[in-house]
């Protein structure tokens, strides 16, 4: 379901990475170039879709989403999760003559601010200038994107489920800080991430409670 933009959208979004740091006018003429629109989805629809040319990219407003790549036999491996504040599709913006190669999917009852890719072009020959403030921000974005994405290499790089569940909630405790922490993924999102069997997850989360080595509660977790 589409819906215009509040004002408490708006001051939302001029805090987002990418608009940090406009001007009121800059704000306005750079949601205009790039035709933004509020949109909700219900947990597990499709917000983007592999195959289809790359025209728009997204802004987490509530909720969140996962980035997934799904083969022809039904085979999903979950690639990484979008959260409140997140762009997602952000570097199809410079490339817009790409494919989405992936899928991304609401991960639970979400609204997201989807912008236009080829708004930048109209951008770039109406206000060089902003054209290059938004570029800049975007390229940031994109960097610290991929550094996440890398993430995932050494979260399933262990042989074995016990070494990959610690590595991934290793790496969720050092960003939040402290031993304690939700993570953004239910029980099969989880198996889909570190690319494992559900099953065999949750009997070795069980194992690791059992020798002491976390306390759990659904997607909430301690480290002992």
């Amino acid at each position: 379901m589409n819906s215009k933009l509040t004002k408490y959208d708006i001051e939302r979004i001029a805090k987002s990475p990418l608009f940090a740091g406009l001007s009121e006018e800059e704000l306005r003429a750079a949601l205009d170039a790039l035709r933004a629109s509020k949109r909700s989805f219900k947990k597990g629809d499709s917000i983007l879709t592999a195959g289809d040319e790359a025209a728009s990219f997204g802004l987490v407003l509530e909720g969140g989403a996962t980035i997934e790549s799904n083969d022809a036999w039904g085979n999903r491996t979950i690639l990484s999760h979008v959260g409140r504040s997140d762009y997602f599709a952000e570097v199809y913006a410079l490339l817009p003559e790409e494919v989405m190669p992936v899928d991304v999917r609401a991960s639970e009852d979400s609204v997201i601010v989807m912008f236009f890719a080829r708004g930048f072009e109209a951008m770039q020959a109406a206000s060089p200038e902003l054209y290059t403030k938004m570029v800049s921000s975007m390229l940031t974005i994109s960097l610290r994107k991929n550094m996440i994405l890398s993430g995932r290499s050494f979260h399933t790089s262990p042989k074995t489920i016990r070494g990959r569940v610690m590595a991934y909630l290793s790496s969720i405790s050092l960003r939040k800080g402290k031993p304690e922490f939700d993570i953004p993924f239910d029980r099969q999102q989880l198996a889909d991430y570190l690319n494992v069997e559900r099953t065999a997850l949750s009997k070795e989360l069980r194992k690791m409670s059992d020798d002491g080595l976390i306390e759990f509660d659904r997607s909430h977790f301690r480290l002992l």
